[in-house]
């Protein structure tokens, strides 16, 4: 009878060294998923990266054509007050 109670708690104690023996032979799987998928790029990435510079392209025209209509404004109104 003493036996059998101390077996009890027997498969709780295993529960815990089952799941870290389960981390231990999972880990260089999941090391090996992040890596391939670090080193890929999907297409879809790819179409997202380059949409991305796309729409900063786009700013960064717009920024410079607006300054360049300033300046163009400015020297306009400049050259009327000199003449």
């Amino acid at each position: 009878m003493r036996r059998a109670l101390l077996l009890l708690p027997l498969p709780l104690l295993l529960g815990g060294c089952l799941s870290v023996a389960k981390t231990i032979v999972t880990a260089p799987i999941k090391l090996g998923e992040v890596v391939y998928d670090t080193a890929t790029e999907s297409q879809e990435e790819a179409d997202i990266k380059r949409g991305r510079a796309a729409r900063k392209q786009d700013e960064a025209d717009k920024r410079a054509a607006k300054k360049a209509e300033k300046e163009r404004k400015r020297a306009e109104r400049d050259r009327r007050r000199d003449d």
